[in-house]
Order: structure tokens, then sequence, then C-alpha cells
């Protein structure tokens, strides 16, 4: 397993045991949206603002994702789908573990959408991913999320408790999922994920007080960190936003003390 520490640590701060991660996968599902136009320039803000890592797929290493600047982990995401799919919700794997290790990853990622007719495949791949990610010493990052024909509510707390739990038993190292409103229900998630749990950032907020309040909230009912990326990428100033969060989540600022050190940008 020591591989897999050492990398986890490339991933996680040493001495708080949390994490900011910023998924910038997006072009994949969406295209190039505001603020992954100029990747570079994105992810080096990113950077220099504090993350421990970055989310993103295998062409955008392989163009050049880095021109210089700070060091920031790299996390390759193996999974995708698009939004010009008529089942955007099926996740398909693009990318393995042995080429993303080729390309330098600290570690993998990888989607699944629970409550949805592909679901059972998505299943499969998680585990088949976990079992050869574990051989080669790889951190595991599952995302996952209650999206599809059966799901009502993809925020229910029991929902998000149970496919939480799901990533955990199928051999995630680290498991993304929605925030579901509240410390006390969002306590119950992670009480019931035997591996770290971090919160997923959902559509752009409307203000950074909502964004900081969840984020405050979430690590201070047990969360290990935070996958959060429109919200910081298309921020305004990503690296201060970054900066921010960081701040947050390792040296433990309230949601004032946050929202002074934002307006400081």
């Amino acid at each position: 397993m020591t591989g897999k520490q050492i990398r986890m640590e490339r991933i996680f701060n040493r001495n708080t045991k949390k994490t900011v991660i910023v998924p910038m996968d997006h072009g994949v599902t969406v295209g190039p949206i505001e603020g992954l136009i100029d990747m570079k320039k994105t992810v080096n803000a990113i950077a220099s603002g504090g993350a421990n890592a970055i989310v993103v797929h295998k062409g955008i290493v392989r163009a050049g994702h880095r021109g210089g600047g700070k060091d920031v982990g790299l996390i390759i995401h193996l999974s995708g789908s698009t939004t010009l799919s008529p089942y955007p919700n099926a996740k398909t794997l693009i990318c393995t573990v042995e080429e993303a290790i080729k390309i330098g990853a600290d570690a993998v990622s990888i989607q699944v959408n629970v409550g949805n007719g592909n679901d059972n495949e998505m299943l499969r791949d998680l585990g088949q991913t976990a079992r050869i990610a574990s051989e080669w010493g790889v951190p595991l990052l599952a995302m996952m999320y209650p999206r599809g024909e059966k799901i009502k509510n993809e925020y229910d707390p029991e929902i998000i408790r149970h496919v939480a739990r799901l990533g955990a038993e199928l051999g995630a190292d680290i498991v993304k999922c929605s925030y579901t409103g509240d410390p006390e229900s969002f306590r119950r998630v992670v009480e019931g994920c035997p591996v770290p749990v971090v919160i997923a950032g959902g559509p752009k907020m409307s203000s950074d007080r909502d964004l900081l309040t969840m984020v405050r909230d979430a690590i201070d009912a047990g969360a290990s960190g935070l996958s959060i990326g429109r919200n910081i990428f298309q921020h305004k100033n990503p690296q201060h936003m970054t900066a921010t969060l960081s701040r947050m989540v390792h040296r433990r600022y309230s949601v004032e003390e946050a929202l002074e050190y934002l307006s400081k940008e």
C-alpha cells in the first residue's frame, strides 16, 4: 500500500488530512465553457491559490495543461458522457488506469450515476477500476451521484448516504457526493462511509456566502474536503477563491473570516 499512501499525500494535505480538489473535466460533458478556454491560465491560477489537486481528462494533459507555476496534484478522470447524447447520465470508460499512470497521474477518478437504466454498467466499471487501481497503488476517487429516471430528489439525504456508501463498498479510496443541505444530515453521510468524503459544488451558486457556508457546514460535519469546479474556475478571481476555500478547509476559517479574506482580492 506504500505507493497508494505516497500518492494520497500528493492530493491531500499531510498535516490536516483534508483536500481542496478542483475538477475541470467539464469540457467532455459540455464543451469549452467559461473558465476552461485557456486551461494553462486557469490551472496555474488554481495551483497558485493552493489547491491540492485538479481533475482533468487525459487529452488536456497531453495538450500541455501546465506551462510553469506551482505544483498541484493530478487526478485523471476515466469516464465521460456528453450533453449531446440522448443518455447523458450514462458514463462510459474513456481512459484506463495504465494510461493515467503513463501521463503522470497521482490518482484517478470515475463517475457513477445511480438510478438510471445504465447504472449496472457504471457499477461494473467502478468495481473493475477499483481492482486495477489497487494493483497499481493508485488512489481512486469515485464521484457518486443519484441521477436518473428512478431518482425523484438527488439531494435526498438517505439516497446520498446510500450512494456514498456504495462507492466505498466497491473499492473507492475517496468518495465525492453532493451536500445534503444541512450539517446534521451530512454528518450521517460521513458516518456511513468508511473512506474520506468530499463535497461537490453543484451548479454555479448565486453568492459567495452561500458557497462558503456550504463548505464550512460540510467540513464541520466531517467532510474531508471539497471537489468544487464551476464555483471556483468561473469565479471572477479563481486564484483568490481557491485560496479562500483552502483557508476554510485547512485553517478552519469561519464564513465571516473567509468573506473578509475574499473581499481583499
